[in-house]
């Protein structure tokens, strides 16, 4: 009986230091869909380039999202996302090399069809495999022809209602009518802010979905509501997660912390973790 009593006890200690230690890994067994998880480097958006990099780094993050209008910092001449010239992207693309990360999608934007031209430029010389966008309709069909042309393809990112035209998944759908380039990123956040049912919405975008943002909130059905850590708002993740079992989503999966800027790091280890023990 001793003998048992101890063996129960030693296996509660090992639980609880399991516990203590545990450290996210991409791609869970088990089951678990074969994602690919990242960071939306718009969570640390008060940072350059390089900074940016390294507190993705420092949890484990494997892939970054960047943004058209991030400030990259010294290095990068003043320039933005797409107008970095050749050994400015040679100098991004050593930044994340270095840190073993991988950058496959920016979000871009454009207000004429030679932006567009030089967001498909620059993915194309720098590997990405998409731009996240909100494309104005007038641009949709020369996009098209721009993804096929550069073998990139877009995105449609919904944000919330009265700010995008796209907050609503059938409005994506349409998008992506003829357009066979056109893929979504379902942004959960949003479409909650927005009174959606997140569940539905990827219902709505089966088969289609490349990526998500992914980010909870402290009230539903509000377009004013806060920002908070994924997991800890009203957010039902596990029913999310759930229905991207169901689809077999092996797409990217992007944190992206709205809040506590200039300390946020913690809270984006935090989503990862949360996610990773979800898709066990």
């Amino acid at each position: 009986m001793k003998k048992n009593n101890l063996l129960i006890g030693l296996g509660v200690v090992l639980v609880a230091v399991s516990a203590l230690f545990y450290n996210f890994r991409p791609a869970g067994p088990g089951g678990g869909m074969k994602w690919k998880p990242g960071v939306a480097l718009y969570s640390f958006n008060r940072f350059p380039f390089e900074q940016a990099l390294d507190k993705a780094d420092s949890i484990n993050a494997l892939y970054v999202e960047g943004f058209f209008f991030h400030k990259l910092g010294d290095a990068f001449g003043g320039h933005s996302i797409p107008n970095l010239t050749d050994e400015e992207i040679k100098t991004m693309k050593g930044m994340l090399d270095k840190r073993g990360l991988k950058m496959k999608s920016v979000y871009a934007d454009g207000k004429s069809e030679e932006d567009w031209k030089a967001n498909f430029e620059f993915a194309q010389k720098i590997g990405l495999e998409f731009l996240t966008a909100e494309p104005q309709k007038q641009h949709w069909d020369a996009i098209e022809k721009l993804a096929e042309h550069y073998k990139v393809k877009v995105a449609i990112h919904e944000h919330a209602k009265g700010s995008s035209y796209f907050w609503h998944p059938d409005s994506v759908v349409m998008a992506m009518q003829g357009r066979s380039h056109f893929r979504a990123c379902a942004d959960i956040g949003h479409w909650v802010r927005s009174g959606l049912d997140p569940v539905k919405c990827l219902q709505t975008l089966q088969g289609k979905i490349i990526c998500l943002h992914i980010k909870d909130l402290d009230a539903a059905g509000n377009l004013k509501a806060n920002d908070v850590m994924a997991g800890t708002g009203v957010i039902d993740y596990p029913a999310i997660i759930a229905e991207l079992k169901r689809q077999r989503f092996e797409g990217y999966v992007y944190i992206e912390r709205e809040g506590n800027w200039d300390k946020n790091v913690t809270d984006v280890d935090y989503a990862l973790k949360y996610l990773d023990r979800l898709n066990r």
